[in-house]
């Protein structure tokens, strides 16, 4: 007998859901090019906030956001493939999925903010370095996305291989925040299980990401740059 719980929280659903699109529109706007690159640049400065947002999330969020409750130890993978593992959440390969998915998106959108296409197009971060440093990076922003193109694949894959083998659907509960699961598995992890994320530790995650991506798209330069030109002003005529 099987009972649904709710397992996925809003935020953690909206980050999911948002970040695939962005990745999509990001790889569209580079791959089409011309006027469109500057939308990707926007676009990785928007993912730069959603993945400062995840990671705060990982440490506030509901338990099963959390990065404590899947991070893939090498005791779960053990017992994962051992056959050993019960969770309602991010099994151990799932939580390395994860983990990689995350780490591979920071070194794509950390170079990309240095990068440059010795045409039109420079990171908002582009001036913080030399002309020869940035290229570096900008080759490793090309490389990290070949890498990410096939973590998004074997995600894909481990999508249809659940559906179609373990006849279990991935994508609903991540619409819906809702899975089904056996009754005795539900009873075991009751006492762990907390589906409130809180309306405070959400706007706490919001004003930190969104201040991050103010400051990365030029905030902290243009308050610089205020402050500066008030102090001239203020400053005293010398003759």
């Amino acid at each position: 007998m099987k009972v649904t719980i709710h397992i996925w929280d809003l935020p953690h659903r909206l980050f999911h859901w948002l970040l695939a699109a962005s990745v999509t529109a990001a790889y569209v706007t580079a791959k089409v090019g011309g006027a469109l690159i500057d939308w990707h640049g926007r676009i990785g400065i928007f993912i730069l906030g959603l993945l400062v947002f995840r990671i705060i999330w990982g440490f506030i969020g509901s338990t099963h956001s959390r990065f404590s409750t899947f991070f893939p130890t090498f005791s779960r993978l053990a017992a994962y493939l051992k056959g050993r593992w019960q969770g309602i959440g991010h099994n151990p390969l799932g939580g390395l999925s994860v983990i990689a998915l995350i780490a591979t998106l920071a070194v794509q959108v950390g170079t990309g903010l240095f990068a440059n296409d010795d045409i039109a197009f420079q990171g908002p971060l582009f001036d913080l370095i030399d002309k020869s440093f940035s290229d570096k990076l900008t080759g490793w922003h090309n490389t990290a996305f070949n890498f990410l193109l096939a973590l998004v694949v074997l995600h894909l894959a481990a999508i249809i291989f659940y559906r179609w083998v373990k006849k279990t659907n991935l994508v609903v509960p991540m619409l819906t925040g809702k899975k089904k699961i056996p009754i005795a598995l539900a009873e075991a992890v009751a006492t762990n299980h907390d589906q409130r994320f809180g309306a405070v530790r959400f706007i706490l995650s919001l004003i930190i990401s969104s201040t991050v991506v103010w400051g990365v798209s030029g905030g902290v330069s243009q308050l610089y740059l205020a402050q500066s030109q008030q102090q001239i002003a203020q400053a005293p005529s010398s003759f």
